[in-house]
């Protein structure tokens, strides 16, 4: 598999977890990554890990701050020309009930997971619509998929992804830009460590259910398949993603299921 080799991708959370396997195996490919998260000296840790490592670039980026993404499309732009693949994977989760969640929580999952994530898309789609090419690969969550607990802000913020990039893939067809959304189940990284809690801090734990998921090089192995094939949707995990199909075809069974599920 190698038909990210010579292509541009700009990685967003590269700096840790599915974002930095992506940049490991589209660097492996021979793709020129564009490496991009708050911390830069976490993304100067991933680029020294990367094949050919001099070769790529490490962008500082914020999603709460939209007002840096212009400068920072222009920056890649005048890099190198053109920009083949955007994977939006930048984002927090959560660890608190809904009754116990302040809506200032509530409002910074969203402006990360969803404002900011569409704000860097509409930054970028001026020049794929420009070149007429471009692929977008978002990485939503089985919780985008159905609502679970102690996540109602981050369910709520990958359910919008899906409604969004529906839209636009309809849209930008004509464009031959092409859209991808990921739903990833129990994956081995360390988004529950980094999850916020009711007051807004790291939740500080490493879930059961990530310490036991998929191993991401497995996670990304299948994502870059279903983005090779130009697949609309690929739901990866193990058997947590049968979830989904219980829910839509036996949805009494799903819901006695899901209320005996580990939150953690």
């Amino acid at each position: 598999m190698h038909f990210l080799k010579d292509k541009i991708v700009w990685v967003i959370g590269a700096s840790s977890g599915i974002g930095e396997e992506i940049a490991v195996q589209a660097a492996q490919q021979g793709a020129v990554v564009i490496l991009s998260a708050r911390n830069l000296s976490a993304l100067n840790n991933v680029q020294a890990t990367l094949k050919d490592s001099t070769k790529h670039l490490c962008l500082p980026l914020d999603l709460e701050d939209s007002s840096s993404f212009k400068s920072a499309v222009d920056q890649v732009i005048e890099k190198y020309s053109r920009i083949d693949y955007l994977f939006n994977n930048g984002g927090l989760s959560q660890r608190s009930t809904v009754a116990e969640t302040p809506m200032e929580v509530d409002r910074r999952i969203m402006e990360i997971n969803y404002f900011g994530n569409i704000a860097l898309t509409k930054a970028v789609l001026p020049h794929f619509t420009q070149q007429k090419s471009g692929h977008i690969v978002v990485i939503s969550s089985i919780a985008g998929k159905f609502g679970f607990f102690l996540r109602s802000a981050y369910s709520a913020s990958k359910h919008a992804l899906v409604g969004f990039y529906e839209s636009l893939l309809l849209e930008e067809a004509k464009n031959n830009i092409h859209v991808t959304l990921a739903f990833p189940g129990k994956i081995n990284t360390s988004i529950s460590v980094h999850a916020l809690n009711a007051k807004g801090e790291q939740h500080g734990i490493m879930d059961h259910n990530q310490a036991t998921g998929m191993p991401v090089e497995t996670c990304v192995k299948q994502l870059l398949i279903a983005v090779q094939k130009n697949k609309k949707e690929v739901l990866i995990g193990n058997k947590e993603i049968l979830a989904v199909k219980i829910k839509r075809f036996f949805p009494k069974l799903f819901w006695r299921i899901i209320r005996k599920q580990s939150a953690v």
